[in-house]
């Protein structure tokens, strides 16, 4: 006596036929009837339903179809289909087939999962993959409150998913780039090899190209408001704005009479700016950088620090000039001198990428604004003269709401360099009493030579 093969059964949580036991299923005759090779589209398409869940009832198309196509589908109907360019078969008509001639009791969908295997629900399937992907994302709950709108953010546009696939990869990339993103800023600054040794799976985990270092560099970018951009330049400042860097003396920053170190202290009194590494505020920093006066001014713009030491030379007050974003050298330096108890008094540019600089500067340092309100702006664009119109996407301004109401109603750009004599009067009200200013009498650099010494190189007091 012949036996028959039975078709496993299907798994849970997936579409079953409407008998479950599959024994009486003739799996000789329905190989050579239904696993035809020339039926594998009608299968396919009976099996697509099953996974939406919709019932086998109906026609199915196939356009075009071949003779072998035409010729599986005769045998398995028993009678030749509609001559046209396409071949039609009703599915209801193939379940009343097969149940009628024994070869599948339990009709068309019994005879999909016994020759092709159980068949997922696709909504079940669906809705299990969310909860594994919500699972993956539940970590990024962990990151600060400032974070939220850039976790938000990833999500909606699927950056996590176009890196990782699947949740199985997903898991491991967000722990990992949480892990990062709650140890940075780095500080003091670090190489990021050495930042990924301590923090992550070793040195090589935030190298170039690996979705770790585009997820962590996303994230921190956000952290730091640093701009949009692309190169090798751009993605080196990027890392450095979160005190991760290549190198410990390509991020610098521009002073001017800063004390607290010998070589500050020489140029301090001569009156001459000074451009610091990385290195020198990491190994030698300033202590007190700012004895005096214990304000320091930071502006955006290197035109207001060199006017500045055109105008007071040595009598100038602690100038720092972030130029443009703020550096890992600059945040190391602003966040030693707020440190030492130094205030900071900041000025940039009045425009979207200014009040940008300004908050990002104001996520890692404590500053008050210098000149830099809603009030101030709205008096130097009614006296500049064909202002440039603002453009790009607008920003917050934490420190003075009412400023980005005003730079979105005046719609006009005003750069430091229109409001220097504002800026300069400021710095000479401030300037030290003790110190003549440079253009009377004789200069830094005269009395120096008549001692014997000689200047820095560069130095024109």
């Amino acid at each position: 006596m012949e036996t028959r093969p039975t078709a496993r059964p299907p798994a849970a949580g997936t579409a079953r036929p409407p008998a479950a036991d599959q024994a009486g299923i003739d799996a000789e005759r329905l190989g050579r009837l239904l696993g035809d090779p020339g039926l594998a589209w009608l299968v396919g398409r009976a099996r697509q339903r099953m996974a939406r869940g919709r019932p086998l009832t109906g026609a199915v198309t196939l356009s075009a179809p071949d003779a072998s196509q035409r010729g599986a589908a005769e045998r398995l109907l028993g009678r030749a289909p509609r001559a046209g360019g396409s071949l039609s078969v009703r599915l209801d008509t193939v379940d009343a087939v097969l149940r009628r001639s024994g070869v599948s009791p339990d009709g068309l969908a019994a005879a999909v999962v016994a020759l092709t295997g159980p068949v997922a629900l696709r909504a079940e399937t669906l809705d299990r993959e969310e909860r594994a992907w919500e699972e993956v994302y539940a970590p990024l709950g962990d990151l600060d409150a400032e974070l939220t709108p850039w976790t938000e953010r990833i999500r909606a546009d699927g950056l996590v998913r176009r890196l990782a696939r699947t949740p199985e990869a997903a898991g491991p990339l967000v722990a990992a780039a949480v892990r990062a993103l709650r140890a940075l800023p780095a500080s003091p600054p670090m190489s990021r090899a050495t930042f990924a040794a301590r923090n992550l799976s070793g040195a090589h985990a935030l190298d170039e190209g690996t979705p770790l270092a585009t997820l962590v560099l996303s994230g921190l970018r956000f952290l730091t408001g640093f701009p949009d951009g692309a190169g090798a330049r751009w993605r080196r400042e990027a890392w450095a704005s979160a005190g991760l860097l290549m190198d410990d003396l390509s991020s610098t920053v521009l002073t001017l009479n800063l004390r607290g170190t010998p070589s500050l202290d020489w140029t301090a009194d001569v009156g001459e700016p000074t451009v610091l590494t990385l290195r020198s505020l990491t190994r030698h920093p300033p202590a007190p950088a700012a004895p005096t006066t214990q304000t320091v001014h930071v502006c955006e713009n290197p035109a207001v620090l060199s006017a500045a030491a055109d105008a007071f030379g040595s009598a100038c007050p602690p100038l720092v000039c972030l130029q443009g974003q703020p550096s890992a050298a600059a945040l190391t330096l602003l966040r030693g001198l707020s440190a030492q108890g130094a205030g900071l008094l900041y000025h940039g540019d009045f425009d979207w990428g200014g009040v940008r600089i300004a908050t990002a500067l104001g996520r890692s340092v404590p500053w008050r604004p210098w000149r830099y309100t809603a009030a101030h702006y709205r008096a130097a664009a009614a006296r500049a003269a064909e202002a440039p119109d603002l453009t790009g996407p607008p920003a917050a301004t934490p420190w003075d709401p009412a400023l980005a109401v005003a730079l979105a109603e005046c719609g006009v750009r005003v750069e430091e360099e229109a409001v220097l004599d504002d800026l300069l009067a400021d710095l000479g009200r401030a300037r030290r009493p003790d110190v003549a200013h440079t253009r009377s009498g004789s200069s830094p650099r005269s009395q120096l030579s008549r001692t014997g010494v000689t200047p820095p190189s560069g130095s024109n007091a």
